[in-house]
């Protein structure tokens, strides 16, 4: 039977009015109607473990960071691998598709044993997953895409550019790359009066300094200090 934790809930008597809802919900009608059932199906209510949907969770977030890699670097044409990785590892995260989960309202269509009084934010999550490899199980990956892009086009209007440009972090992780090295962030110089106070950062690599830039705080110039340094590592 399907959660009924919530007093708001609408009550869902059987199966098959169960999986056509759950059809209304995320805009997809299965030809196979099985792929959906396995998708909603927790371990605590399956006949045998191969019936729930955990191996499916396991190909629909191979497909979920598919799809919003593609994404990203289609729409994206100027970001580093760096911010590229970052913002795809918030988009595919938990939390996000906990979130996915509610909008859609999923929690009240899964399948779960009687001993599961409440649904917890992982199974949340890993139903969205398993329903993105039913869709794609059922109608391929051009299928698959556009339920994630549906479903997800919230999160994806909000990778703005400014979110992205972490230069510390990819600093951070360009010198990973080559060794241990820590970047040291220094203060060259300070001026303006205390209530306007700016600073002059520099990046220091082992026994080298970098270009460093002004900011109205230390975070603002470390930020510039890092972007100078990058740009003069790619550029040697």
């Amino acid at each position: 039977m399907s959660n009924n934790n919530n007093a708001a809930e609408v009550v869902l008597s059987d199966r098959e009015q169960i999986l056509r809802t759950c059809e209304d919900r995320i805009g997809y009608c299965f030809r196979d109607k099985s792929l959906l059932l396995r998708g909603l199906t927790h371990s605590s209510c399956a006949v045998t473990r191969l019936d729930c949907n955990e191996r499916m969770e396991f190909l629909g977030d191979a497909v979920l960071g598919m799809v919003i890699c593609e994404y990203l670097f289609q729409h994206f044409p100027d970001r580093r691998e760096g911010q590229l990785t970052q913002q795809k590892s918030h988009l595919v995260s938990r939390a996000v598709c906990v979130q996915v989960a509610g909008r859609l309202e999923l929690e009240y269509l899964i399948f779960v044993g009687k001993g599961l009084q409440a649904i917890p934010e992982s199974l949340k999550a890993a139903v969205v997953e398993s329903l993105i490899a039913a869709v794609y199980l059922d109608g391929g990956y051009e299928a698959a895409g556009s339920f994630i892009l549906r479903a997800f086009a919230a999160e994806l209007e909000n990778c703005s550019e400014g979110d992205a440009e972490n230069y510390k972090s990819l600093l951070q992780e360009e010198i990973q790359r080559d060794g241990s090295l820590i970047p040291q962030y220094v203060i060259v110089e300070e001026r303006g009066p205390d209530h306007a106070r700016e600073f002059h950062m520099a990046v220091q690599i082992g026994h080298e300094r970098f270009e460093g830039g002004w900011g109205r705080s230390k975070k603002e110039a470390e930020q510039k200090a890092a972007m100078n340094a990058l740009d003069a590592i790619h550029a040697g």
